[in-house]
């Protein structure tokens, strides 16, 4: 009989078993790194995105069609004492993808105009400690038409 070479020989069956296992791990390993990759956070911008700078754009006594080129068209209108524009925009993010979002941020810009519609006021409301706050005057608005048209917005935007 003739020897053969230890290298034309089938590996054992023992060898076999470490092999398969090795690549079950590695693949195990694979199919865990796809799987929170594909998890990864996810953040979510709903409504008007103010542009860098804008605010700063808009100095009091401006007039409303200058208002209307650097900001955009207003999310809605209102009347209180002259008209006044808001842009409204909610900000969440999502830990993990098959989770709920949460809010993070809610905004409200106001720009307050006169009778002659000229930029009065400007504003950015977002609730501080559960109170709508003016991040602009670094005040809270009190009671008043103001406000009653503020709340609803506010409630509005965190249902969604």
């Amino acid at each position: 009989m003739t020897e053969t070479s230890s290298s034309s020989r089938a590996p054992s069956p023992r060898r076999l078993t470490t092999r398969w296992r090795a690549l079950r791990n590695v693949a195990a390993v694979a199919l865990v790194c796809a799987v929170l990759g594909a998890c990864a956070g996810e953040q979510f911008q709903k409504g008007y995105i103010l542009p860098p700078g804008a605010l700063e754009q808009i100095p009091i006594g401006a007039s409303q069609d200058q208002v209307l080129i650097v900001m955009g068209t207003p999310s809605t209108v209102a009347t209180l004492n002259g008209e006044v524009f808001y842009y409204i925009s909610q900000r969440s993010e999502r830990k993990v993808a098959f989770m709920n979002q949460r809010v993070v941020d809610q905004r409200v810009i106001a720009i307050y105009f006169d009778k002659n519609r000229q930029v009065q006021r400007l504003a950015n409301y977002g609730l501080q400690d559960g109170r709508i706050f003016d991040f602009i005057s670094r005040t809270t608005p009190t009671s008043g038409q103001e406000l009653s048209y503020l709340t609803p917005l506010f409630k509005l935007l965190s249902f969604n």
